[in-house]
């Protein structure tokens, strides 16, 4: 094993947070029982905040932001796993308070390793990450709740990001009619090429803050944006709909009635993914193969080096990304 590896370190100074490509020695990685060698890695909206500094999501530095990781095995203390076995890895602590995986090595509790689900490569995996882990997580809750492809549209806001991209995709793949909002004309096609039907901008689903309920347009949704555009889309859901929300770039208030939840029995349904059990891990990653063309992949992000992590962390940050980057060490 090499007594050195590369990674990308935030670290705390006079003038604020700094980040660089450094090399590190392998005494500095945690005292967990797997050694991984990282293959590739998702960039995620909390490592953009891990690299700015944000205590709430890393309360120490140095720090290696990197909250998904897909690689081979190295080394396995338990004797679960054998070397040079593909597997993946994502949420739990590493990349927010454990160092994590914009870097050639990292050191996991084994509970926290799956193997790479068969139907998708370490690169693929990893192009769907976070993300996409996170959108089929909340579609799940959705037909738990009863949601079905017969009840009607399903609408995806955000649907051009990391989240929306996948949701789109996911819902499409398991038979549900989607109609996609975005902003972006200049996306529409390969929305399409996604599997929506429908494509909504902004102005066809705000309502006027103090509408308390409309008519229903929708079966449901599933949010990647927050504020007004949240509160427009539960109003309009129709009678027993579920809504799934992961964002909060449109605003983290919910200015709104009870009237769409005790009137039209409205779900509003939250996603926690880092801190999903293995058990639903595993039944994520068994939909997320049901769903996904894996052929549909490599429309939904950008492959980039370390040496870019910087340039794709900051337009994250401004929100001027288009989909998911994919970090190949």
């Amino acid at each position: 094993m090499n007594k050195t590896f590369k990674a990308y370190r935030t670290e705390e100074s006079a003038e604020g947070f700094i980040n660089s490509i450094q090399q590190l020695d392998f005494a500095s990685l945690p005292s967990n029982e797997v050694t991984i060698k990282v293959a590739y890695s998702g960039i995620n909206y909390k490592d953009y905040l891990s690299s700015i500094g944000n205590r709430g999501v890393t309360k120490r530095y140095p720090h290696t932001p990197g909250v998904d990781a897909s690689g081979w095995i190295e080394e396995d203390t338990t004797h679960t796993y054998t070397q040079g076995q593909p597997v993946i890895v994502m949420g739990f602590d590493m990349g927010m308070n454990q160092d994590g995986a914009f870097a050639e090595y990292i050191r996991v509790p084994a509970a926290h390793v799956l193997p790479l689900p068969s139907a998708f490569s370490l690169e693929e995996a990893m192009r769907i990450g976070t993300s996409g882990f996170t959108a089929a997580l909340g579609i799940r809750k959705m037909i738990q709740m009863g949601a079905k492809p017969s009840d009607g549209p399903l609408v995806v806001s955000g649907a051009t990001g990391g989240v929306g991209s996948f949701a789109v995709i996911i819902l499409a793949g398991l038979g549900f009619e989607v109609w996609a909002m975005t902003g972006k004309a200049d996306k529409e096609a390969q929305l399409k090429k996604f599997g929506a039907q429908k494509i909504l901008r902004r102005e066809d689903v705000m309502l006027p803050p103090k509408k308390a309920l409309a008519r229903p347009r929708w079966a449901g949704a599933f949010d990647c944006v927050g504020g007004q555009t949240l509160t427009s889309l539960l109003r309009q859901c129709q009678q027993a709909g579920s809504v799934a929300t992961c964002g909060n770039v449109g605003g983290a208030e919910l200015e709104m009635t009870v009237y769409p939840f005790i009137l039209n029995g409205v779900n509003l349904l939250g996603i926690n993914a880092a801190d999903t059990p293995m058990t639903i891990r595993k039944e994520v990653w068994t939909m997320l193969e049901k769903a996904i063309d894996p052929t549909l992949l490599l429309d939904t992000g950008t492959l980039i080096s370390l040496e870019e992590v910087t340039t794709a962390l900051d337009k994250i940050g401004k929100g001027k990304h288009t989909g998911r980057y994919t970090l190949k060490l």
